[in-house]
């Protein structure tokens, strides 16, 4: 065991390490027995990739570069693939392709084929949450269309796409199945004898965690959606997810208690104070998934989630076994998507999920509802250093202001051969998640042990606002952003530093998007913390709301901060950027050029009012990174940027670490 000082330990988890373990597998599905997914390529541009398992266990990308199976549906995606297999015997997918956003079809040994035109206005026409209706010649989407070129000049309606490519010039060829009187919908979910479709939509100003209605509509023998009608939820009761039983009974997630918890044909079958949904931040999460004879897989938790099956008769949930303590809102189940309903042999089974813990990463897992039986069957955790490197997490729950409870997880300081002198106390860095509606799960994360494993202290905090400790817990954020999160973020900072786990003189802030904003506000508001590292932040509220966001997120802080019209000095008040003159401790601003939710238009007028100011601080912004990072690059120098701000404000020495020179 050598003795050397915090921050100064030589680690096996480099920049480069921590970059190509970025991300994880999301948007499952079954394409006849195969199980497919999709997941990142850091090094291949930060494209997504569609994978299958094929029978015989291995794994094959389904698309070479530089095709990029991805959404912007409401900028922040959704599922974006469906597949099924044809009468010969071969499969028949269909995919939006990020470059373009067109919807394409594919089938393997041919070339992917676009079944949506191109159009010039705005952010053009993209598609969301496909799913294939052979029998009628068809898919069905959301389709997202740009009307002018403002960022909320748009309109979301279900459509139903040709799949003999007839509309991939033609808009005219889209046929509409609903009209656009709400402004958000979900995809389409069809009972199992075809003749009912239900949806989820919402309205501005609420966001679907806010409120959200269960839209149900008969469907005609020419595809038709009759009638549609609301026949639950509304402005304070948000659902989170649709679907329905094998045996055609309606069910769907709800918070109507303060928790989102199952019900079917409007009846709780689990009350329970835990969460079996989650925040609709992309179009086709889903918590829950049906199984044949009535059981249901579900993803559920209060604070973390587990994946297990739940016999709604009953009320028994029967978790999975295994090292996951988390899992995605992503899960499918064997033949649910048939378009006639009908179980495939053997049953429907098989459940797939994606699961990480804390000692592992994200993991394709497949559950066997008749045996209990887990295992991973896609993109398997690989041990890429020595495991005594990772991080060993604390769950804690601290105290805020008023006596509330702060939900975190703290990581110390972890090296198998180095510990540091007796006499001192390590540096910690604060991180805030982002959404602000969402949070922090107990996963391995190479970022955090690229800082854990040279000595730096990491403390993800759940504040007040965030998911998965139900409704009044997630409320505590109405029109107190900037100020819970804040307050919620430095009372654990100020904990670990009185109870002699942190250095008080050493502590930093950290978080991207939402989190940007939390850690921004809190180096205008408080003197804890003695640096920062600001990502792809919000910083001009009265900005933001005036068209300086997208349309998803334009009304968001109607409920974060207040209606603007209502409340305007405290849009003024809260805003980072008309308080710069009060930043005096050092920062890195990271911004992606290409970002259309937190624009660098911000960070530059944020940067313009700190001239001259003396507070030494570095501004990156990456071409071609949107928001949230993706290429292996960037986050490279990203996450070695934000390590020399620490050693040269916290006075350590990291070995081989590029320095990042601070202007002032």
């Amino acid at each position: 065991m050598r003795t050397l000082a915090y921050g100064s330990w030589p680690s096996p988890v480099d920049a480069g390490l921590a970059a190509a373990h970025d991300g994880h597998p999301e948007y499952v599905g079954f394409v006849g027995d195969e199980a497919w997914w999709t997941e990142p390529r850091p090094s291949e541009g930060g494209r997504r990739a569609l994978v299958r398992r094929r029978a015989d266990g291995g794994e094959e990308s389904v698309l070479p570069a530089p095709w990029n199976v991805r959404s912007r549906v409401i900028e922040y995606g959704g599922h974006p693939w469906a597949g099924v297999v044809r009468d010969g015997g071969g499969p028949l997918v269909v995919f939006v392709n990020f470059a373009d956003q067109r919807l394409y079809r594919y089938e393997p040994g041919g070339e992917p084929q676009p079944l949506t035109p191109v159009s010039s206005v705005g952010g053009g026409l993209r598609w969301a949450e496909p799913l294939l209706r052979p029998g009628l010649g068809e898919v069905w989407c959301v389709l997202e269309e740009f009307t002018g070129d403002g960022p909320t000049d748009v309109r979301r309606v279900i459509a139903a796409v040709p799949l003999d490519g007839s509309a991939a010039g033609e808009r005219d060829a889209v046929r509409e199945l609903t009209d656009d009187r709400h402004r958000f919908v979900t995809g389409v979910r069809l009972s199992p004898d075809g003749r009912r479709a239900a949806w989820l939509a919402w309205d501005h100003p609420r966001m679907p965690w806010d409120g959200t209605e269960l839209v149900v509509a008969e469907v005609d023998a020419e595809g038709l959606l009759r009638e549609p009608r609301t026949v639950a939820g509304g402005p304070e009761e948000s659902i989170a997810q649709v679907d329905w039983s094998t045996d055609g009974r309606l069910l769907h997630a709800s918070d109507r208690t303060g928790w989102w918890n199952l019900y079917r044909d409007h009846e709780p079958v689990c009350p329970r104070e835990e969460e079996f949904g989650g925040p609709l931040w992309k179009l086709g999460h889903r918590w829950f998934a049906p199984l044949e004879g009535g059981l249901i897989a579900v993803v559920h938790g209060r604070g973390a989630t587990a994946l297990g099956i739940l016999d709604p008769d009953t009320g028994e949930v029967v978790d999975a076994a295994g090292p996951w303590t988390e899992f995605a809102p992503t899960l499918a189940a064997h033949g649910e998507r048939s378009e006639t309903g009908v179980p495939p042999p053997g049953g429907w089974g098989r459940v797939v999920a994606v699961g990480a813990g804390p000692r592992s990463g994200y993991e394709v897992v497949e559950l066997d509802a008749r045996t209990g039986h887990a295992r991973v069957i896609g993109a398997a955790h690989d041990d890429a250093v020595d495991p005594v490197h990772y991080p060993e997490p604390q769950i804690r729950t601290f105290t805020g202001p008023a006596g509330r409870e702060i939900h975190a997880h703290v990581y110390p300081p972890h090296h198998p051969g180095c510990a540091a002198p007796s006499h001192e106390l390590p540096p910690y860095v604060v991180w805030a998640h982002g959404g602000p509606t969402g949070r922090a799960p107990l996963v391995l994360d190479l970022e955090i042990a690229y800082f854990t494993s040279r000595g730096i202290g990491v403390a993800e905090v759940n504040y007040g606002g965030s998911t998965g400790h139900g409704r009044a817990y997630r409320d505590q954020l109405r029109e107190q952003w900037g100020v819970v999160d804040v307050e919620d973020c430095a009372a654990v900072a100020l904990a670990l530093a009185d109870e002699g786990t942190a250095d008080r003189g050493r502590l930093a802030i950290r978080g991207g998007s939402a989190g940007g904003w939390t850690a921004a506000a809190s180096l205008v508001t408080t003197d804890v913390y003695a640096c920062g590292t600001i990502i792809y932040p919000v910083l001009d509220l009265a900005g933001w709301a005036a068209g300086g966001t997208h349309d998803f997120e334009s009304r968001y802080l109607d409920t974060l901060v207040g209606p603007p019209d209502l409340v305007p000095g405290r849009y003024a008040e809260r805003s980072p950027v008309e308080h710069a003159d009060r930043v005096t401790a050092p920062f890195l601003l990271l911004q992606g050029l290409d970002d259309v939710i937190c624009p660098p238009a911000q960070c530059e007028r944020f940067l313009d009012r700190l001239a001259g100011r003396g507070v030494p601080h570095a501004y990156l912004a990456f071409a071609g990174e949107g928001h949230g990072f993706r290429r292996a690059e960037t986050m490279v120098r990203a996450l070695e940027a934000e390590l020399s701000l620490y050693a040269q404000v916290f006075g350590l020495r990291p070995p081989g670490v590029p320095t990042l020179k601070l202007t002032t």
